[in-house]
């Protein structure tokens, strides 16, 4: 860990309960692989950010990003807070509401370039619950394996708004196997989805 920030923010998940399991250097390192992605991003959501993963690594990188953070968990949310303040980070935004909800607020809607998720849900449901956040012409980047099945969320991309997913590598010390599934906003989403809360997850599109 070179900066010193992404070691502090490393430490920091690591002391608060319930964040991680493992070594938290290699959860920030894996989020760095997204750096050479954001191209001309400004304003990024991470939804479901947990820990602030990959979202605070990524704005520690990239001070000039307008960050907002959506995390349902309101402990999860008060570590986000918690966070910011110790690392002295401008210009971060915490949302303690969940996906479905957030991505209906007409301040968070369809308003973001970027929308990063890591370790959220399968293809499918990720699709839904963070697609209603990006701008048409902005981004979906999904942090997954290489055993994610993203064609079977092909439908749920189509339906949200999104054109076709491409696959990258992009491995870490913490994920051999990692990829990047990247999904473009072609079209906007309709205004019935995301669906009520809980229901991308058990009726999947």
């Amino acid at each position: 860990m070179h900066d010193s920030k992404l070691g502090e923010l490393a430490r920091l998940i690591a002391a608060w309960p319930g964040l991680a399991a493992g070594p938290t250097e290699g959860l920030v390192e894996d989020s760095l692989v997204l750096v050479e992605h954001l191209e001309g991003a400004r304003r990024v959501v991470d939804v479901g950010s947990g820990g602030g993963l990959p979202g605070l690594p990524l704005k520690i990188a990239r001070p000039d990003l307008e960050m907002t953070l959506v995390e349902a968990d309101g402990k999860k949310a008060a570590f986000l807070v918690h966070a910011c303040v110790r690392l002295g980070l401008q210009g971060v935004d915490v949302v303690n509401r969940r996906a479905e909800d957030a991505a209906h607020d007409p301040s968070l809607r369809e308003a973001f370039d970027l929308a990063v998720a890591r370790a959220l849900a399968p293809m499918p449901v990720l699709a839904e619950l963070c697609l209603g956040f990006v701008r048409v012409g902005g981004r979906l980047i999904a942090q997954k394996t290489e055993a994610e099945d993203v064609d079977a969320a092909a439908r749920a991309i189509e339906v949200m708004g999104g054109g076709r997913a491409a696959v990258l590598p992009a491995p870490s010390s913490a994920r051999r196997s990692g990829t990047i599934v990247v999904v473009e906003k072609v079209g906007p989403t309709p205004a019935a989805y995301p669906r009520r809360a809980g229901l991308p997850g058990r009726k999947p599109i």
